[in-house]
């Protein structure tokens, strides 16, 4: 499981150069501290159970922000308008 962990924070790293790139640097600042979260995590060795605990807290996290930001902060449209 701690192998996952190092490939999430693969990908996220990943993300996180190309929002850089793209000129997007708020988002690329928190792809770059969720890429140096999980390559810790994946280098902790912790038991199995302890990482489900802690992906599944990550979820919970990410969808209770991602619903607040949708529903509350998100201004609907499309374009610069």
């Amino acid at each position: 499981m701690d192998r996952m962990f190092r490939v999430m924070s693969f990908w996220t790293g990943i993300f996180a150069v190309l929002f850089f790139v793209g000129d997007m640097y708020n988002m690329a600042l928190l792809f770059f501290a969720q890429t140096g979260g999980l390559l810790a995590l994946g280098y902790l060795n912790l038991s199995e159970r302890v990482y489900l605990y802690i992906f599944g807290a990550y979820l919970t996290l990410f969808f209770v922000g991602f619903t607040y930001y949708s529903t509350f902060l998100l201004v609907p449209g499309f374009g610069n308008h």
